[in-house]
């Protein structure tokens, strides 16, 4: 085992990062939570991700495995083990390391603008301005420790870094065509009118080239996770 996948749900895998993984040939291993597959021995991890989903960090009463999921994610922290997080699974960090996970003050889905907040010479750095793209409506307090990597007008925390080999992101990079598909026809609901909801015929008419921006920032922060 090389690299471990905590993936909640079927519709939401991978997407670019697979590809950044199989160019590299690094070996990938999952729990699928959906699925009740059991957790990993931390021992064999190099690197671990977690995915996004439509639940709460908070559902632990209905979802009891999130209980242990946390803790496993707190587990591989101390232990100095790379940890990326994308949306649901950025939350999954901040919970993890003491922060509250709450209702954003608006729902954020669509093509929106991130803005560089770092100012720490060692965190990653994203681009002074990205378009990224966003599906959530909660969102997360900051961790004590943790660097404030990025923000946007309608969520304060976009990205936040926790010593030099954790990164959570409440954006999707690692977005693709495919992956977009599979988000509109399970989360349809969401799509309510609102100031930072984009429409799905907006949605469906993405244009390649968004993409393929994303999934370039996508690599340039798995390699930095990589080299760390």
């Amino acid at each position: 085992m090389d690299v471990h996948v905590f993936q909640h749900v079927p519709f939401e895998g991978l997407g670019s990062i697979a590809s950044w993984l199989e160019d590299r040939g690094r070996m990938v291993s999952s729990t699928r939570f959906f699925a009740n597959d059991p957790l990993p021995q931390i021992e064999d991890i190099k690197l671990l991700i977690a995915m996004g989903g439509p639940m709460s960090v908070n559902d632990g009463l209905t979802l009891p495995w999130l209980k242990d999921e946390k803790q496993f994610v707190r587990e591989v922290i101390l232990r100095d083990i790379p940890v990326l997080g994308i949306c649901l699974g950025a939350q999954l960090i901040a919970s993890a390391l003491g922060a509250a996970v709450y209702r954003n003050p608006t729902k954020e889905i669509g093509w929106f603008p991130i803005q560089s907040v770092s100012t720490s010479k060692t965190a990653f750095h994203f681009p002074s301005e990205y378009l990224a793209f966003h599906w959530h409506g909660e969102t997360f307090g900051l961790p004590p420790g943790a660097v404030q990597l990025a923000r946007s007008k309608a969520c304060e925390n976009q990205a936040f870094q926790f010593k030099h080999n954790v990164i959570g992101l409440q954006c999707h990079l690692e977005t693709t065509p495919e992956g977009m598909v599979a988000l509109i026809n399970n989360c349809r609901r969401e799509l309510v009118a609102g100031a930072y909801v984009e429409t799905e015929e907006v949605l469906r008419a993405t244009p390649m080239s968004r993409y393929d921006g994303i999934n370039s920032l996508m690599e340039d922060v798995l390699s930095y996770l990589a080299d760390s």
